[in-house]
């Protein structure tokens, strides 16, 4: 889920722009009147979406943009005029008044780059520790000198058995290895 935090200077808007994103399934975690709430909300988050106005009661969006913690994005609703100002400050804008359809699908899109980003930075995470590197090394020098395979053509067969098998490759490297052994 992407926590979405709506600020709006008057709370009935912020809940009807949070009744408006309910409505279409984007989960809603929180409206406020002012940037202090807002900032009190995602303190413990990591990422998400902080849906503004041009001015809350205690501070603009650009004060509010500055406190962001990394990972969070903005989208500001303001009049024509505002955001012909923003338009280099890497914030998502739209135009007010609002069409409901264009609200959603930024949101939406908003949504799937944190999803993308939260990937890439979880694939980071995934590398192998080097007694899985060395294990898929030795099945690959395997291949090579029994078979007559390329390096490629071994990793891409370790691979490719590792996706059929519904196992990751160093399961399969460990196969590969006790298969030619015997």
């Amino acid at each position: 889920m992407i926590n979405i935090i709506v600020v709006l200077p008057k709370i009935e808007d912020a809940r009807g722009i949070r009744s408006v994103l309910m409505k279409n399934g984007i989960p809603v975690l929180a409206v406020c009147s002012t940037g202090a709430q807002a900032l009190n909300h995602l303190r413990d988050l990591s990422d998400g979406i902080v849906i503004c106005g041009y001015k809350m009661t205690d501070m603009i969006y650009m004060e509010l943009r500055d406190c962001l913690p990394q990972g969070f994005d903005m989208l500001l609703l303001a009049s024509r005029a505002v955001l012909n100002d923003c338009l280099d400050n890497d914030i998502m804008c739209l135009a007010m008044p609002l069409k409901v359809h264009d609200l959603v699908n930024t949101v939406d899109l908003m949504c799937q780059t944190i999803t993308r980003r939260r990937r890439k930075a979880k694939a980071k995470l995934k590398g192998r520790r080097p007694e899985e590197e060395a294990l898929i090394r030795q099945a690959k020098e395997v291949l090579i000198a029994r078979n007559n395979m390329t390096e490629q053509e071994a990793y891409r067969y370790i691979q490719k058995c590792s996706m059929d098998s519904s196992t990751n490759m160093v399961e399969t490297a460990q196969m590969v290895l006790t298969m030619m052994r015997n």
